[in-house]
């Protein structure tokens, strides 16, 4: 490859980010390949192992729009308009996401996504190389090696830059370890989780609500459905490694089936297969990943959970991966400079990475322990009415999450100063009619500048 070339670019990792980067440039007449260790999922299946379902969110779609996969993407997608909250009673009600349908978020299942990502990157001119596991890297002689490990082959390719996109165990991560120090470090949740399945109902149909993230809180611990357009949920249990109940105390399909009857009665009987797939999944491990440094000057440079894996509360690791690659295809088509285009990108998003990590963190107290919790809802309660008295100036934290593309890191600082205002105003209270409003307003004229939102 000719180093003079600087529209060529080297991506390891085939998944959502890598397929989705492919796109952006080779659409812009860049030359890409992309090397992905495992087979090609639109020939043998998809691969993805545990996975669980992606909520597509405001800034994930504008990422499709930027590569013209919105529409093909979208038709796969099954809308959730809030969480349907599923008390230890059976008692079910639903806290929206938003003000109405036009702020949703969107599930979809992670193999289908991939597949359409990767046709979309073909069909621009990516070339993608499958059964293609980075081995070893040659920084100075920009020169990469790869194994088939079908067989043990082995092909060497010369590259301008790489790119990793190849997740939380990154191949090219570690390669760049060898020569630079990356301040890496692994937080791992003392928390894991295991994936169930809920089929379609005897007519073909939903067996519950379908428009709904669905969540049993149970303080310490919770289980969620998201729902497939194949009329299936996704079932994920989060459990605490140890203690009662944890992995630990919860192996067997029998124990495991006295752990729903016990705290999740009314979903235990969607689970037909409950005990086999307890047995047959093993716990996924949750973790976040921090580095202080993201590229090796103009020759590497990581992306989405290769750079900063976070846990998936807050639904948003591909949705901040995807604005990775629109924020790296920017850089690219305006800095011929790779070092300088790399040091740029990572300026602009690691900020943003760490203060998402922060939120998604956050979110998993909320979503297992405080959504049924008096507290909380009185505070949701005031959140919906300051919205609605001060609208752009007070906005809803999964708002700007979620709904919003301005930068996560002015999210979370809002968000913090906006949490202060509604558990001063709302300590020791019953309802809303005994808000201070005075003071309230008060502390959000003082307190937050208006909100513009993101071009």
């Amino acid at each position: 490859m000719n180093t003079d070339d600087t529209r060529s670019l080297t991506i390891i990792g085939a998944g959502l980010a890598g397929a989705l980067l492919a796109t952006l440039l080779a659409r812009e007449g860049w030359r890409v390949d992309v090397h992905e260790k495992r087979g090609d999922p639109r020939v043998r299946g998809y691969e993805g192992g545990r996975s669980i379902n992606l909520a597509l969110a405001e800034r994930g779609r504008h990422a499709l729009r930027q590569a013209d996969a919105d529409e093909a993407v979208m038709r796969q997608a099954v809308m959730m308009r809030g969480r349907m909250v599923h008390s230890l009673d059976g008692h079910q009600h639903l806290q929206r996401y938003g003000r109405d349908d036009s702020e949703v978020i969107w599930s979809i299942h992670r193999g289908d996504l991939n597949i359409t990502l990767l046709d979309l990157a073909e069909q621009a001119g990516a070339r993608l190389h499958f059964h293609q596991r980075l081995d070893t890297v040659d920084f100075d002689a920009r020169r990469a090696r790869f194994v088939d490990d079908r067989d043990g082959g082995m092909r060497e390719t010369e590259f301008d830059s790489l790119v990793g996109a190849d997740g939380a165990g990154s191949s090219l991560r570690a390669a760049m370890a060898q020569r630079i120090e990356l301040g890496e470090r692994t937080d791992f949740l003392d928390h894991s989780y295991k994936e169930l399945e809920i089929p379609p109902a005897a007519d073909g149909g939903f067996l519950i609500e379908p428009n709904a993230l669905h969540i049993w809180p149970r303080g310490h611990y919770m289980c969620i459905a998201l729902p497939n357009d194949e009329k299936t949920f996704t079932v994920t249990v989060f459990l605490p490694n140890q203690g009662d109940p944890s992995f630990a105390s919860v192996g067997s399909g029998a124990q495991a089936r006295a752990l729903f009857e016990r705290d999740f009665a009314d979903a235990l009987a969607l689970i037909p297969d409950l005990e086999q797939d307890w047995e047959r999944n093993p716990p996924g491990l949750l973790a976040t990943l921090y580095l202080d440094r993201w590229h090796l000057d103009g020759r590497a440079v990581l992306l989405g959970d290769a750079a900063h894996a976070m846990v998936p509360f807050h639904g948003q690791g591909m949705n901040c991966a995807f604005e990775d690659c629109v924020a790296l295809a920017r850089q690219l088509l305006r800095n011929s400079d790779r070092a300088a285009a790399f040091a740029a990108f990572q300026a602009e998003r690691k900020p943003n990475a760490e203060a998402i990590q922060a939120m998604a963190l956050e979110n998993y107290v909320e979503m297992r322990d405080r959504v049924d919790d008096p507290d909380f809802l009185l505070q949701r309660e005031l959140e919906r009415t300051l919205q609605l008295r001060h609208p752009g100036r007070f906005v809803p934290h999964y708002t700007m999450v979620t709904f919003m593309r301005i930068p996560y890191a002015l999210a979370h600082r809002r968000s913090e100063i906006q949490r202060g205002i509604l558990v001063a105003a709302t300590a020791g209270l019953a309802s809303l009619e005994q808000v201070d409003w005075r003071a309230v307003d008060t502390a959000v004229l003082e307190r937050l500048q208006l909100l513009e939102e993101t071009a």
